[in-house]
């Protein structure tokens, strides 16, 4: 039946309703029109929610998914912090030439410091949040706050100064406080990801169908891309405690962009199947498959006689001519001497040019185990349980493999945990001889605190992970698990390829998330009086240095945290450049013309400097000409 052409001009207020499901999929609901046909609308309260920076009050009663304080979630996620990220050179590995990062701190705020340089650069995130089976702990965000509390103490620690707590099952907040901390940063995750970028999501029983409604309303149900279910055990259970056996796991998969991410590609696993050459075919190693089309499906009947001159009338995969081009070309066969039913043969070379489409069904076999995961880390530590349920590299590869990860993408995690994606990066781009970069994000876990509150096989664990923090001297935090992982990774890697990975990246820079660098005065100056702010004379603490103030002027200005920095000697004072050019940066005192003109012919994007740098007031005067003189184009900053 053919359409009428729509005479009617171009649907504005559905066109409107489309570009803020774009931007805010989680602000567009369903409802019943006038005519009692179901259509999609704008939930205004909570499109007022997202474009403020305080809860607003007075939802309706609608089709929706909510819990208590949902909407001070979504302004967790909105709220800004003054907070910045400290590079630790002592920690890291291979410093200046890394190109990746190592972040400790709490997600929430990393994710909003990352906000400005990696926004729509991510191509993959893969994390495993806290499980929230009872025992875990989850991170605890105070939502009790008013809007202004919570923005003033965001990161706040507890008495014990703690940011991690049991979420037992006899808390009446069990889901609520879980989605109250899976929400926000998966909010402010979304926002990093490339528009072909993928998320996967790790997630057991309890809360996979929470999790996937929110991600529904966060990333768009259009960009649901699969529920991957991978068997994490190798072995049968034998728990007489529970009717059904626990041995898969969860992982959730979405697309930044559905529609974009299939006009650029998907990714594909490893060829699987049984090949071999038993007729010694020039074409190399071959497997088959029916010609005969399954019960399920139809096809074209013809008759086809075998070589044993049986006649067969079947419906088949493809028409006779195909047939004939097919049995001339050597691709048909019959198995039992010549007496079966015909197979089609496809060759290895080819199935590897195309790739192995994945399933929803991952089994253990092709994509690891827990405890191979172990075994791993027994390998690289020289001891048993240093971390409790790993994830196994196989898995991670595998999931960079389908996400289509290539040369110079970026891979994040931001609960790292063990760092298995550091580790999996790491062997990814020594089998491709590419460079993929990542960026891991933990929080700083104390792992005497967790073992206290641990008990059973999970304290005995932490007991191994702080024996062997001992045996290194290392403080009992769970982020130096993870750097020392990516460490002994890398280092064995090389050891065993000497001859192929030279060029193999297995650095990371250490960043710390700390306190803004700048003094209060520089945030609230009319808090202070006259006689107070002489007290800061640059706004800077004095315990942090110049590096410290490059880091954050890199997190503000389009700068990516891996970049290759460049000190300069000019004229007596340091200059930093930074990824050749794009941002300059001068922290020293008594800066002189000469200094300000050098820098200038540089043409950098960005140049910063302290405000108190300047060597006289002709400077401050001359600053703003010359760089109009030499490089108007260059965006300059003062702190």
């Amino acid at each position: 039946m053919m359409e009428h052409l729509n005479m009617q001009s171009m649907d504005k207020v559905a066109a409107n309703v489309a570009k803020i499901r774009e931007l805010f999929p989680n602000c567009v609901t369903e409802r019943i029109n006038n005519e009692g046909k179901l259509e999609h609308a704008i939930d205004f309260d909570m499109l007022k929610q997202e474009l403020s920076d305080h809860v607003v009050d007075g939802l309706q009663e609608r089709y929706q998914f909510t819990w208590p304080d949902k909407r001070k979630a979504i302004l967790a996620a909105n709220a800004p912090i003054n907070k910045t990220l400290r590079p630790c050179r002592e920690e890291s590995v291979d410093f200046d030439n890394t190109e990746n990062l190592y972040i400790e701190g709490d997600n929430l705020e990393v994710l909003k410091l990352l906000q400005e340089t990696y926004l729509g650069k991510v191509k993959m995130i893969y994390i495993d949040p806290p499980y929230n089976t009872g025992n875990d702990f989850v991170y605890e965000d105070d939502f009790k706050q008013s809007a202004d509390e919570y923005i003033d103490n965001s990161g706040q620690l507890d008495e014990e100064g703690n940011r991690l707590v049991a979420n037992t099952e006899s808390n009446g907040r069990f889901h609520t406080d879980w989605l109250n901390m899976i929400y926000p940063r998966l909010k402010l995750a979304k926002d990093l990801l490339s528009d072909d970028g993928v998320i996967f999501i790790s997630i057991d029983d309890n809360e996979v169908e929470n999790l996937k409604i929110i991600c529904n309303e966060i990333f768009g149900k259009s960009n649901f891309e699969g529920h991957i279910h991978w068997r994490r055990r190798h072995n049968q259970p034998n728990d007489k405690t529970k009717m059904i056996g626990l041995v898969a796991e969860h992982i959730l998969v979405y697309a930044k962009n559905s529609q974009y991410l299939k006009s650029v590609g998907v990714g594909k696993i490893d060829l699987t199947g049984n090949f071999s050459n038993p007729d010694n075919d020039p074409r190399g190693e071959w497997a088959s498959k029916p010609w005969k089309v399954g019960s399920d499906q139809s096809g074209t009947r013809y008759e086809i006689k075998t070589p044993s001159g049986k006649i067969l009338n079947e419906e088949w995969m493809g028409e006779e001519k195909t047939y004939l081009e097919l049995l001339d070309d050597n691709r048909i066969i019959f198995p039992r001497n010549g007496d079966g039913m015909p197979r089609k043969k496809y060759f290895k070379y080819e199935r590897e040019a195309e790739g192995q489409c994945a399933t929803n069904w991952w089994d253990c076999n092709q994509f690891g185990h827990n405890q191979g995961a172990n075994d791993c880390l027994t390998d690289l530590f020289g001891q048993k349980n240093i971390f409790s349920n790993p994830k196994p590299v196989e898995l991670l590869r595998a999931l960079m493999q389908i996400g289509n990860v290539k040369n110079d993408d970026i891979v994040f995690d931001f609960f790292s945990g063990s760092a298995t994606l550091a580790h999996a990066a790491i062997i990814f781009n020594k089998e491709r001889d590419c460079k993929v970069k990542f960026i891991l994000t933990q929080i700083e876990e104390n792992l005497d605190f967790a073992m206290s509150k641990a008990s059973g096989k999970a304290k005995d664990k932490m007991k191994s992970a702080i024996a062997f923090l001992d045996s290194i001297n290392k403080p009992h935090n769970i982020c130096e698990i993870g750097k020392e992982r990516i460490r002994r990774a890398g280092k064995k890697i090389k050891e065993e390829n000497p001859l192929t990975t030279q060029d193999l990246d297995i650095g990371f820079r250490v960043l710390k998330c700390d306190s803004s660098n700048m003094e209060d005065v520089y945030f609230t100056p009319k808090e202070y009086m006259d006689k107070q702010q002489s007290l800061f004379v640059d706004n800077i603490k004095k315990d942090r240095n110049d590096e410290d103030l490059l880091f954050d002027a890199m997190l503000k200005l389009d700068t990516p945290l891996s970049s290759k920095i460049e000190k300069l000697n000019i004229a007596g004072k340091t200059v930093y450049n930074v990824a050749q050019g794009h941002l300059m940066a001068c922290f020293d005192k008594d800066v002189t013309d000469e200094v300000i003109t050098a820098i200038a012919k540089e043409m950098p994007s960005y140049f910063v400097m302290r405000d108190s740098s300047q060597a006289d007031d002709s400077v401050a005067i001359n600053f703003e000409q010359i760089f109009n003189t030499y490089s108007p184009q260059t965006v300059r900053r003062v702190l």
